[in-house]
């Protein structure tokens, strides 16, 4: 994607700056956006007072045993989930950072497959099952999928979703889910970079973008988390279908326009 946007001249210093501010600024808006969420996740989980959170944010401190059964274990659901994603990461890293990034028809490929599989999702999905139904299997399935957003055009929210949508899980709940489960990631990788830039350095005159960068990047982040999750319960995926359809084909169009050239 850097070939297409004109970016190839930045310096790698400029570039790891830039990833830096956008890996903080999506964590904080995760963050600040679930933290009420994660408080009572990680209370649940550590035999705290169990209370019902649903996507609606309300909440019933009457529970049935299974009921809070199923609220202790979704912390625990949720590393599971991390496991594969972070194997994938680990092993394939100078791949997806040297391979998978120059190959455009690559990108444009999984743009569309990944519309298609969304579709079929809702399509043969229950979209019943709410964010403490989740199983085991359900965990290792999504976090499985979360590994294939190594290849760009992917992406790890696409890919998170879709496979909370085959396992049943409502629209509101698949994206929660994703959402959740990328903020081990999100903060592992701002914190890798930020100790890459430390040991580079951060160029001159690149304090204030960064910052910048943070802030716009957190306050982006948040205001697309509540409009996509408000807009889910009420909406299907198909806006984002015909979006990363009509992405794949322009990306294909202008590859092969500098091909051409």
């Amino acid at each position: 994607m850097r070939r297409l946007l004109g970016w190839n001249e930045l310096s790698p210093a400029h570039e790891l700056s830039f990833d830096v501010a956008l890996h903080f600024g999506t964590l904080l808006s995760v963050l600040f956006y679930f933290r009420r969420t994660w408080f009572q996740i990680i209370r649940a989980a550590l035999g705290g007072k169990v209370v019902r959170f649903s996507e609606s944010g309300s909440t019933d401190a009457n529970l049935t045993a299974e009921e809070q059964k199923e609220e202790r274990m979704l912390l625990w659901f949720l590393a599971i989930a991390t496991i594969p994603g972070a194997i994938a990461g680990k092993l394939l890293e100078h791949s997806a950072e040297d391979y998978f990034r120059e190959h455009i028809f690559l990108i444009a490929g999984a743009l569309i497959v990944v519309a298609l599989f969304i579709w079929l999702g809702e399509k043969v999905g229950s979209l019943q099952k709410p964010l403490t139904g989740i199983s085991l299997v359900d965990s290792l399935i999504v976090g499985t999928a979360q590994a294939f957003a190594l290849i760009p055009g992917v992406s790890r929210s696409g890919s998170t979703i879709t496979a909370g949508l085959f396992c049943g899980l409502t629209r509101e709940a698949a994206v929660r889910f994703s959402f959740l489960l990328s903020t081990p990631l999100i903060a592992g990788a701002a914190l890798l970079k930020a100790h890459e830039l430390q040991k580079e350095g951060l160029p001159a005159g690149m304090h204030a973008p960064v910052l910048v960068g943070i802030i716009v990047s957190a306050l982006v982040g948040y205001a697309a988390i509540a409009w996509l999750i408000r807009y889910l319960q009420s909406n299907s995926l198909r806006l984002f279908i015909i979006y990363r359809i009509v992405a794949g084909v322009v990306v294909i169009a202008l590859a092969l326009a500098m091909h051409l050239q």
